[in-house]
C-alpha cells in the first residue's frame, strides 16, 4: 500500500491538480468573509499560517453566516444545523468554532418559553400570519396594516420606539395582525412572545402553588418583544392588575422594551375595565397608573373591518 505522503507528492506534481488547487486557493482567499478576517488579524497572521489553514478557510467560505444563505432553520445548509461558523486563531493556526445562529437562538428561546408558559399556544393561523396573508379587501383595515408594517420596517432594537395598541370590534383581525408583526420582526432576527391574556393570568395564579410564578414572570417581563393578545377579556382582580400587570409594564417601560396589545377596548374603555375588580371594588387611581404605563409604551391604532368570525 502506498504511503499517503507519497500519494500527496504525486498529486502535487500533477499539473491538473496544481491548476485546480491554485484556482480554489484564489477563490478562498478572495472570499469577502475570509478577506475581512485576514485583514482584521493581519498583525497576528503569517503567510505560512494562512497557507496551512487553507482547508479551514475553504470550509468557512462555503458556510452560511448569520443565516445569510439559509431560507429557514429547517433548510440550514451548514454541517451542524442551526450553528454558524466563526474564524479563530488557535495554536498558531486558523480554526473554526460554531455558535448558535440567530434563527436557532430564536427557536430555542421560543421552545423554552413554550415549556414555561403554556398560554403561549395561540392559534396556528396567528402564529403563521404574514403581511402577505393579511386581509386587504377593506380600506379601513389597511390603515392599521400600513401602520403595523411601517413599525416593522423602522424597527431598531433598543431605540425606544413605541409599540402599537391595536383595538377594535370582534373578529376584525387584531390578533392576526399581531402575528404578522411577530413574523416580520423574526425576519430581522428579533424574537417575540405572544401571550393570550385571559389564559396567562389564570396560569400565573395557579403557578403560586408550584413555585414557578417568579420564573414565569421573569420570562414575560424580559421578553425582547412582548405581545398581550385580547387585553380586557380577562376577569380583572386587584392581584392581576397590581401584582402582575403593573410590575411587568413598569419594568418594560424602564427598559424601553416593545410591548404590544390587542383589545376590544380603546384606552378609555380599558381604564374602566381595570378600575373595577371582580369583587366590585372601585380603584380608579391604580387603574390610571396602569393605563399611564400602557400609553407610554404604545400608540393606539384602530383596526376596522367586517367580523370574519361570522
Amino acid at each position: 500500500m502506498e504511503r499517503i505522503n507519497d500519494t500527496l507528492k504525486k498529486l502535487a506534481g500533477n499539473q491538473d491538480f496544481k491548476t485546480r488547487y491554485e484556482k480554489q486557493r484564489a477563490e478562498t482567499l478572495n472570499d469577502p468573509d475570509v478577506r475581512a478576517f485576514l485583514t482584521a488579524h493581519k498583525d497576528e497572521l503569517s503567510a505560512d499560517m494562512v497557507e496551512r489553514s487553507l482547508i479551514k478557510l475553504y470550509e468557512y467560505s462555503k458556510l452560511s453566516k448569520e443565516c445569510n444563505r439559509c431560507p429557514s432553520l429547517d433548510s440550514c445548509i451548514n454541517f451542524m444545523q442551526g450553528y454558524h461558523p466563526e474564524l479563530v486563531i488557535e495554536r498558531g493556526l486558523i480554526d473554526i468554532k460554531y455558535d448558535k445562529c440567530p434563527r436557532k437562538q430564536i427557536h430555542d428561546e421560543k421552545r423554552k418559553n413554550e415549556k414555561l408558559i403554556q398560554s403561549l399556544y395561540v392559534p396556528k393561523d396567528i402564529l403563521n400570519a404574514t403581511f402577505d396573508t393579511v386581509y386587504n379587501d377593506d380600506g379601513k383595515r389597511m390603515e392599521a396594516v400600513n401602520k403595523a408594517l411601517s413599525y416593522c420596517m423602522n424597527f431598531k432594537k433598543g431605540d425606544g420606539q413605541k409599540a402599537l395598541y391595536l383595538y377594535g370590534q370582534f373578529g376584525v383581525g387584531k390578533s392576526y395582525l399581531l402575528g404578522a408583526i411577530a413574523n416580520e420582526l423574526a425576519l430581522k432576527q428579533v424574537s417575540s412572545m405572544i401571550v393570550y391574556v385571559p389564559e396567562l393570568f389564570r396560569e400565573l395564579k395557579s403557578s403560586i402553588s408550584d413555585s414557578t410564578l417568579n420564573d414565569k414572570l421573569e420570562a414575560i417581563r424580559s421578553a425582547s418583544v412582548l405581545m398581550f393578545d385580547d387585553m380586557g377579556a380577562e376577569t380583572m382582580s386587584s392581584w392581576t392588575r397590581d401584582e402582575i400587570l403593573s410590575p411587568i409594564l413598569q419594568y418594560r417601560m424602564l427598559e424601553k422594551l416593545p410591548t404590544f396589545f390587542t383589545s376590544n377596548f380603546d384606552y378609555k374603555g380599558l381604564e374602566h375595565h381595570l378600575t373595577y375588580s371582580q369583587r366590585g371594588e372601585e380603584e380608579r387611581m391604580k387603574a390610571r397608573r396602569v393605563m399611564e404605563r400602557i400609553k407610554y409604551l404604545t400608540d393606539p391604532v384602530l383596526v376596522e373591518g367586517p367580523n370574519r368570525r361570522v
